[in-house]
């Protein structure tokens, strides 16, 4: 009597049970996947519960886009990096998962395909499976640096393709998004009627400076584009449950996906009014919040890097962004081997590769937010298992 867009019997995976029996046992455990920064000892300006005590949130105004001082907000949060955004173009939602949902049912019908990066975020593939959209995979490269094959991309197409969507910078491998790639993708959007998403939630996260990079595609205008972030990364508060997307294209083609957006959303006005109101503020704070985590995750990276060059068993790939890192590890086993071992042998927890959807043997995704005493003894651990 239910559906079947999803596994649900699937069984849990090895490393899942390893865990779950080590926190059983009350046996110590150094997390190296804490990816959230509620929980990984970032400091919260209390003026933030202040901020959520706004008289006006009695008031119960719908507005599927969002009411118009938010997204004055966005706007603003835009403006501060020398973009200019009309707030017309902007579309509360909130999450990012939410923002996803609402543009599958913009753009696919059931049975349409979005295509997504290779390795890249996880939660895609369920996703789209809510929506009854299906996913094809277009391959990132790695050469001394993450690189986009648009021949390979354009490829993969099928005439049931709706969308293109890319991860600027992408989660695990940092890599942002290129002009030059850009350019491509937008060719192939013109040739194929596609719409382009772009997730920039760890936009803000930045290792060095890059001519190169783009740095948002809000206000690009050459294709159908929807740009998405939203407090969960860039205030460090995923609890707030804000997020939104910029609207760009050609002018009767972003009018008409506003319009059929506003729809969508004027069916569930998920949005909150208390985090709307409070959305001002909320950004002014977290901008104390993401200096943390971006010192947390400079840190953790130059101190990986330091211990990485003293152990040539193991390779630290090149990371240009986010909160994330990847090891390649010897093929002496499996990734998931490796996993077990260090978590049931060093009290470890790591990410294998294959999560992630690398195609090939072996990596393991550490997550830079950790705490700096656990990441550095959970390193060290990890290298002396590899040495051994």
């Amino acid at each position: 009597m239910f559906s079947t867009r999803l596994p649900w019997d699937a069984p849990s995976n090895r490393l899942s049970q390893a865990l779950a029996r080590r926190r059983q046992a009350g046996a110590e455990i150094l997390d190296l996947t804490e990816s959230n920064p509620t929980r990984a000892g970032i400091a919260y300006a209390p003026e933030i519960l202040t901020a959520l005590a706004d008289a006006r949130a009695l008031l119960y105004e719908p507005a599927p886009a969002g009411l118009e001082p938010a997204r004055a907000a966005v706007a603003a949060y835009y403006a501060a990096r020398g973009r200019a955004v009309d707030p017309a173009r902007i579309v509360l939602t909130a999450s990012t998962s939410e923002a996803y949902a609402l543009l599958f049912k913009l753009l696919a019908d059931p049975g349409d395909e979005a295509l997504v990066p290779r390795p890249s975020y996880p939660l895609f593939e369920y996703l789209a499976a809510l929506e009854s959209v299906r996913l094809r995979q277009y391959p990132l490269f790695y050469q001394q640096a993450w690189f986009l094959d648009a021949h390979a991309l354009e490829a993969s197409l099928t005439a049931r393709a709706r969308a293109i969507i890319v991860v600027s910078p992408n989660n695990p491998t940092g890599s942002f998004l290129k002009q030059r790639e850009l350019e491509h993708l937008i060719g192939i959007c013109a040739r194929h009627d596609l719409a382009l998403i772009a997730d920039e939630v760890f936009s803000d996260y930045a290792l060095g400076p890059d001519p190169a990079r783009v740095a948002t595609l809000a206000g690009c205008d050459e294709a159908l584009t929807f740009s998405l972030s939203g407090l969960s990364k860039i205030a460090g508060l995923p609890q707030m449950k804000l997020s939104w997307m910029v609207v760009g294209g050609p002018p009767e083609l972003r009018r008409r996906a506003l319009e059929r957006l506003e729809l969508i959303a004027d069916t569930y006005l998920s949005v909150a009014a208390p985090v709307q109101h409070a959305l001002p503020l909320l950004l002014e704070y977290g901008e104390l919040v993401r200096g943390q985590i971006a010192a947390r995750v400079r840190s953790n990276l130059q101190a990986l890097a330091a211990l990485c060059r003293e152990q040539p068993a193991c390779e630290l790939l090149t990371v240009e962004g986010g909160w994330y890192a990847i090891l390649r590890v010897p093929r002496t086993r499996s990734e998931e081997e490796w996993a077990l071992e260090l978590i049931e042998r060093d009290g470890v927890l790591v990410q294998p590769g294959f999560f992630f959807d690398f195609d090939a043997e072996a990596y393991l995704v550490l997550s830079l937010l950790t705490p700096p005493d656990s990441f550095r003894v959970g390193v060290e651990r990890l290298l002396r298992r590899l040495k051994e």
